[in-house]
């Protein structure tokens, strides 16, 4: 499953994340990958130092080992607007994963719905 960010999404990012330079680079990267939220966190990854795999479910590998972070109560209790921001800062800080990855993972699980991604199914 491809999850794509829209250009009119990514301006509302850039606006809900102007304060984290990193959440901008990442930003530009997926919109350079035409929105393609899998092929911007490859290669962000690979910018990184990191050694991606290149299936289609790296990224939400990547997310499910941020399950821990992402699925506590302050976050599953936020309205999808600015959302993002309250996960970029929690995962770039968390040493899990690359801070220029945490964008492309939060973005994933507000694409793909919170309550989804922990498994409660609300959305």
């Amino acid at each position: 499953m491809t999850v794509t960010v829209t250009s009119t999404e990514i301006a509302q990012f850039r606006s809900e994340l102007a304060n984290f330079p990193e959440a901008l680079v990442a930003l530009d990267a997926i919109e350079d990958c035409e929105g393609d939220l899998e092929d911007a966190a490859i290669g962000l990854a690979i910018q990184a130092g990191q050694e991606p795999d290149r299936s289609d479910r790296w990224l939400a590998g990547l997310a499910g080992r941020c399950r821990h972070i992402i699925c506590q109560d302050e976050f599953m209790a936020s309205a999808t607007p600015g959302l993002a921001a309250l996960l970029v800062p929690a995962l770039a800080t968390s040493a899990v994963i690359p801070p220029r990855l945490a964008t492309s993972v939060a973005l994933y699980v507000v694409k793909t719905g919170i309550h989804n991604f922990c498994g409660l199914g609300k959305e």
